[in-house]
């Protein structure tokens, strides 16, 4: 639910639901300075292509991703695409975590009306399988997976503190004290949307006057789009936290996207020491990240794509992608 301090009614009515643009579909995903994420992002894009998607990815990113890993992206077929930062009001909060401030800057994706309808997926995420069939779901509404409250970064939320959960919400009941139990709230790292001038312009309106709260954009954007929202099922966007949290819910053998956001579960940066990393399907999904991010063959092909005269090989790009401070087990090698 939105906040008291905003009223309710200044996410209704602020949706297009028609793009004017031409009929184009992409991906696209987040990228900000000059982290190791971007192996994160060369990863999705191998894993699209593998998957035998037919649209491209587009990277959003800000102005302080270097020129080299730029090219890098390039050089897998991306479609670089620079945006500005959008930051939110300022009201002095501690988010759930200190980055996610740079998250509302996702929103300027709705200006990408080139596309008419677009898949968003976080650089942390990998596509196992094809997805491409969620452009066909019907227009005028927004598809993303719900949510999980049980983990301890929820720990502020009122769900958390009772033990209610929306994944298995006959567990724990809402107490009738507190009134209507809240709205659906989806994970925002993949959503399936439709890009508007209209909607962009209302989505950077309204964020002026919201105060910010704890999970930054993603609560923004369950605020501004309830009433569209439906929701798609968890193969689209497993959670990690699912597997051992509801267990009853995953069937790995189904999962067609991985969400690598629990603590220590990046793939490029696993250890396995962190609480819960030591699992067998934990080490199988890194494992299987690995082997796309390993795998020449799907690097990308058209050399039309790339400057003249220079060549990307996967040893440059592992050379220019900068180590995270820490160590970590040796990626295994690719099947």
């Amino acid at each position: 639910m939105a906040p008291p301090e905003v009223p309710v009614d200044i996410f209704t009515r602020k949706v297009s639901t028609h793009n004017t643009g031409c009929s184009r579909r992409a991906y696209v995903t987040f990228l900000a300075g000059d982290g190791d994420y971007i192996k994160g992002v060369v990863g999705l894009a191998k894993g699209l292509r593998k998957a035998k998607s037919a649209y491209p990815l587009v990277v959003a990113m800000l102005p302080d991703v270097p020129d080299e890993h730029r090219e890098i992206l390039r050089s897998q077929g991306c479609i670089v695409h620079e945006i500005e930062p959008v930051y939110p009001p300022d009201d002095n909060i501690q988010y759930a975590m200190a980055y996610f401030v740079i998250n509302y800057s996702k929103l300027r994706i709705w200006n990408f009306e080139e596309y008419s309808k677009m898949i968003y997926l976080d650089a942390d995420i990998q596509v196992f399988e094809n997805i491409d069939h969620l452009f066909d779901k019907p227009d005028g509404s927004f598809y993303a997976v719900m949510d999980c409250f049980c983990e301890k970064i929820w720990s502020d939320s009122t769900q958390y503190k009772i033990g209610y959960c929306q994944q298995c919400p006959d567990r724990v009941t809402w107490p009738a004290e507190l009134g209507s139990p809240p709205s659906i709230y989806f994970n925002a790292g993949m959503f399936v949307f439709e890009p508007s001038r209209l909607t962009y312009e209302n989505l950077l309106q309204t964020l002026k006057i919201t105060p910010p709260t704890l999970f930054a954009e993603q609560d923004f954007l369950n605020m501004f789009f309830h009433e569209i929202y439906k929701p798609i099922p968890p193969v689209y966007n497993l959670v990690l936290a699912m597997l051992w949290q509801h267990p009853e819910k995953v069937n790995l053998d189904e999962v067609k996207v991985v969400h690598y956001c629990a603590a220590g579960s990046k793939p490029w940066r696993y250890t396995g020491q962190e609480v819960h990393m030591d699992r067998e399907d934990i080490k199988k999904l890194v494992t299987k990240w690995w082997d796309i991010y390993n795998d020449e063959s799907l690097d990308f092909k058209n050399d039309e794509s790339l400057e003249a005269g220079e060549t990307f090989t996967r040893s440059s790009i592992m050379a220019s992608m900068p180590e995270p401070a820490i160590s970590y087990i040796p990626a295994p090698s690719a099947a």
